[in-house]
Order: structure tokens, then C-alpha cells, then sequence
């Protein structure tokens, strides 16, 4: 099983994780995604995830993002999860991760939501 699909961002190919969000897509191992997961749904974010192993620290990240996705106004589902072996398959080595539309965009750190807002701004959402 192939854990990349090939997307573009910006004119530029990027490789990525494949999309688990269950939001319409329709990966496959025979299937490349050429948009960012599942494209602009929700003003461009269809997908957050919260990587964690369940520690005061992760939950703290999942509780900041969904502060700021609530602030922001986006209608989108946060995700926490705590399997390992799902983790690994985003190569994360310290958690809390946040991942964004099977993009791996922060690790390591407990953001505050304001954080977080400023952190999706600077991706473009």
C-alpha cells in the first residue's frame, strides 16, 4: 500500500500523505489525488488531525485547534488520533502533531489557538 499521493500546491507537485479523511475521496493504491486531500471544502481545510498519545500535552493541542478552527469560523471536524501505528505513517517523532488536509504542519509543540489561527493563515486558509 502506498502511503503518498502526489498533489500540487502552489504550481508545484508535493508529495503527501494519502487522504483518510472519508470526506469524498477516493484513494487507492491505483489512485493519485492531484488536488490537496480533498480540496477546498471548508474554506480549503478538509482535514485536521491531532497526533498524540493521549497526554495532558496532546490534548491540550486538540483543545487549542479547536478553539481556533471555531474562532475561524470553519466548519470542519478535528480528529485525535492515538494510534501509533498511524502515526508513524506520518514520520512524526515528538508529539503533539497537527496535521492539515495529510499535511504534517507542526510537532512538537503545545500551541495556544491563537497559534494555531496564525498557523493556517500562513498556509493560506
Amino acid at each position: 500500500m502506498s502511503l503518498f499521493n502526489h498533489g500540487k500546491k502552489n504550481g508545484e507537485e508535493t508529495k503527501m500523505p494519502a487522504c483518510a479523511c472519508n470526506d469524498g475521496c477516493s484513494t487507492s493504491e491505483a489512485t493519485e489525488i492531484t488536488n490537496s486531500c480533498c480540496g477546498a471544502a471548508n474554506g480549503g481545510i478538509c482535514c485536521i488531525k491531532v497526533l498524540g498519545s493521549g497526554c495532558k500535552s496532546c490534548h491540550a493541542l486538540l483543545e487549542s485547534t479547536k478553539e481556533a478552527i471555531k474562532a475561524m469560523g470553519v466548519t470542519v471536524e478535528v480528529e485525535y488520533v492515538t494510534d501509533m501505528q498511524k502515526i508513524m505513517e506520518y514520520g512524526v517523532m515528538s508529539m503533539p502533531a497537527l496535521v492539515v488536509n495529510e499535511n504534517v504542519v507542526s510537532m512538537g509543540k503545545v500551541l495556544k489557538p491563537v497559534e494555531v489561527e496564525n498557523l493556517l493563515h500562513k498556509l493560506g486558509f
